[in-house]
């Protein structure tokens, strides 16, 4: 497993356990992104695609690519960015983790580990706001979630996902979820008596989290590795029971 380090929110203070995301290199290697001991992360108010990458390079192989730059969703609704530590990686580099084989990152954070019957969940790299859709909707299927499709023309009801008992709505861009979208999510959800999530890149609003909370919209944000992250009550609650929170 990679090493866990204490990184505390800078948008409300709380601290947390973070677990670096593992990556499988193009060799086969398993690779960690070193976070920097001390440095201090930044809330994302303003996602750039270009800010999101970090070209690192392989210890293993010596193969240089791109690679997204550790990211976490806090429970107050802040999108937090930690910097990498190339001098730990060596010029630059990636720093090995001790498990044979790639595996998909590892939870960070508070989050409930998936029921044991569960593969690992592979995730899809997000480079486009077409893969944020297509990362979304592997993560459904891997909750359980059968039959899960792009909905069509989400202009009649901003429903991007649908699956058996699901509707969701998937926000690739750069700015903060407001709270109408998430009361969109959950009046398509009363009105299909379906099961609904949310999945933001740039992460949600003060008012729309809240909103969510007093609702139970699940609520995920994603980084560019394309695994979500339960950033609510509801959202842990989904990845606990997968369908059957229906």
């Amino acid at each position: 497993m990679a090493e866990s380090v204490l990184v505390r929110c800078p948008a409300c203070r709380r601290d947390h356990r973070y677990t670096a995301p593992t990556y499988p290199c193009a060799c086969g290697a398993p690779l960690c992104l070193p976070v920097l001991r001390g440095g201090l992360p930044v809330e994302i108010r303003h996602r750039s695609w270009d800010d999101s990458w970090v070209r690192l390079r392989c210890p293993d192989c010596g193969r240089t690519d791109h690679w997204p730059r550790p990211e976490f969703g806090c429970t107050c609704g802040a999108l937090i960015r930690l910097p990498v530590d190339d001098e730990a990686a060596g010029e630059p580099g990636l720093m090995p983790v001790p498990h044979a084989g790639g595996t998909a990152p590892a939870p960070s954070g508070d989050v409930p580990p998936p029921p044991t019957d569960r593969p690992p969940f592979r995730p899809v790299t997000i480079r486009t706001g077409r893969d944020a859709l297509t990362a979304a909707a592997q993560y459904l299927k891997w909750l359980g979630f059968a039959d899960v499709r792009l909905a069509g023309d989400r202009t009649a009801n901003g429903i991007d996902l649908r699956g058996q008992g699901m509707v969701a709505q998937v926000d690739p861009s750069t700015q903060p979820t407001p709270v109408r979208d998430v009361e969109c999510l959950w009046l398509n959800c009363v009105n299909e008596d379906a099961v609904g999530a949310f999945f933001s890149l740039a992460g949600y609003a003060h008012d729309a989290r809240g909103r969510a909370d007093q609702l139970g919209v699940p609520l995920f944000v994603m980084d560019l590795t394309g695994t979500p992250q339960p950033v609510n009550d509801p959202a842990d609650a989904l990845i606990r029971s997968g369908p059957r929170a229906s």
